[in-house]
């Protein structure tokens, strides 16, 4: 059997970290003087009694370290734990949603997704707002400590080939898995920082300065308003765009400059490969608009470079519904939405690594076709690839496809058309955030679809969020077997 006091002990701390964090969003409602901060200060106190209690009780199975099966365990289970305590504030506030709404708004924010059921956002309470962001801003530097730290270890899809990069190159820097995760929580309190102070600048209220700040570094994409960023200038776009993709770089690049080494973020083929895509799109979208417009303007190549990053990135922002640009445009962000950024990133879906992988095998099968009798290996960066690698690298592709296919039809079965449907299912499991179509496009909400869709859709979040071979392990009945 598995010991799951380590784990219940983990989780009882960071409920009632997430409890004391719901005392900012108290704060912004009594400065606000709105009657809106007992919601959370009732909820703080749930969390952090429940979290603590779990803590205390777990306190006696705590180890020097994790087995295996409870490092796979944990991961997942912060992943439910912390959204069903994120819902309360939707669900005894000023939103009033229902447990199917209030835990799907808590997911999308935890998961950095960024689809939302709320709508007249502009008016609800000011703690409501920036516990949004909270949620997203917890999420994002929750899944990079994860990416960085867990999964190299537990060798999910391909993500052990940066186990040398997360443990013995910066080793000599930082010699400790904790400390890595301070250095990282360090770079990344410093963008969100400079992120909000150049909003500010730029006009944008306090609050909403500090929210998209977090939504933004997190790429998370939860905006103060149902415009999303239609409702800002230029400015405040081409800002956005900058920090979405610094957001999107492998953040043990900024650890190694900030330990005197600033060459591998120059020639990582991940950044490269990534900046190319980028532009290529940028600059495809940006011609398909003029051609149509009959004029070359600098709003339609903002909007081009500003949505492209948005939902190459996952974070789900929109400048503009990109709907009415015509049938290229819509292919085109569906499938950049399946790229996602870099690995080590607050980025999310598949992310750039595993195709540079996917084509680096299909040209050495080529080569292996020409020549039956030569020996070829699969190479990244130089360096030849682990079968173990490519083998985990096929079977994430492998498994995102079926489960894209399952979800969609699951979906189509609660009565989504397919446009919906497949979208939806895609946006949710690459964690992207709008979806395709008037109802769950860039200028609609996710408010409107049945519950069972929004289960659905909440589950494939939490499954794409956890690079889903971490649930596919733990629904396997070996798993559990001593």
């Amino acid at each position: 059997m598995i010991d799951l006091r380590p784990v219940g002990y983990v989780i009882g701390l960071l409920v009632t970290a997430l409890g004391m964090f719901m005392l900012f969003p108290m704060l912004a409602d009594l400065l606000a003087d709105n009657g809106h901060w007992p919601v959370f200060a009732e909820s703080a106190i749930l969390c952090i009694l429940t979290g603590g209690l779990m803590a205390l009780a777990c306190s006696n199975g705590v180890s020097q370290g994790l087995t295996l099966r409870q490092t796979f365990l944990l991961t997942s289970a912060v992943w439910v734990t912390l959204p069903a305590f994120g819902a309360l504030p939707f669900m005894l506030g000023a939103t009033q949603s229902n447990l199917t709404d209030a835990v799907f708004e808590s997911m999308s924010g935890l998961t950095t997704t960024g689809a939302t059921v709320l709508g007249g956002i502009e008016t609800l309470p000011d703690g409501i707002k920036l516990w949004r962001g909270i949620l997203q801003w917890l999420g994002g530097i929750g899944i990079i400590v994860v990416a960085m730290v867990f999964l190299p270890e537990l060798k999910v899809g391909g993500m052990q080939i940066f186990r040398s990069e997360a443990f013995d190159t910066m080793g000599k820097i930082l010699p400790r898995a904790g400390q890595i995760a301070a250095s990282i929580s360090v770079i990344y309190v410093s963008l969100t920082v400079s992120c909000g102070i150049i909003y500010y600048a730029l006009d944008m209220p306090a609050l909403d300065a500090l929210t998209h700040a977090m939504t933004t570094v997190s790429t998370g994409g939860m905006a103060n308003s149902d415009a999303s960023f239609g409702a800002y200038g230029a400015g405040v776009h081409y800002v956005a765009t900058a920090f979405m993709f610094l957001a999107a770089l492998p953040f043990v690049r900024y650890v190694q400059m900030m330990g005197g080494a600033g060459r591998p973020i120059l020639t990582d083929s991940q950044i490269r490969t990534f900046i190319c895509i980028i532009i290529a799109c940028v600059v495809m979208i940006s011609f398909w608009v003029w051609a149509r417009e009959n004029a070359v303007t600098e709003l339609a190549f903002r909007e081009a470079l500003f949505n492209v990053t948005s939902i190459v990135t996952g974070t789900g922002y929109a400048s503009a519904d990109y709907m009415q640009w015509g049938t290229f445009p819509i292919v085109m962000f569906f499938f950049i939405g399946l790229i996602g950024g870099c690995a080590g990133s607050t980025a999310c879906s598949v992310k750039v690594f595993r195709y540079q992988l996917l084509f680096a095998s299909i040209k050495t099968q080529i080569r292996q076709i020409h020549s039956p009798h030569a020996v070829f290996v699969p190479r990244y960066e130089g360096k030849p690839v682990n079968a173990d690698v490519m083998n985990s690298v096929m079977a994430f592709f492998v498994a995102f496809l079926l489960l894209l296919g399952l979800f969609s039809v699951l979906l189509g079965l609660t009565g989504l058309d397919f446009v919906t449907a497949v979208s939806g299912a895609a946006t949710a499991l690459a964690n992207v955030g709008p979806g395709l179509g008037t109802e769950i496009g860039p200028a609609g909400s996710f408010a409107g679809l049945n519950p069972t869709a929004k289960w659905l859709l909440a589950a494939a979040m939490f499954i794409g969020r956890l690079e889903i071979m971490v649930v596919l392990v733990l629904i396997s009945p070996r798993f559990w077997r001593s």
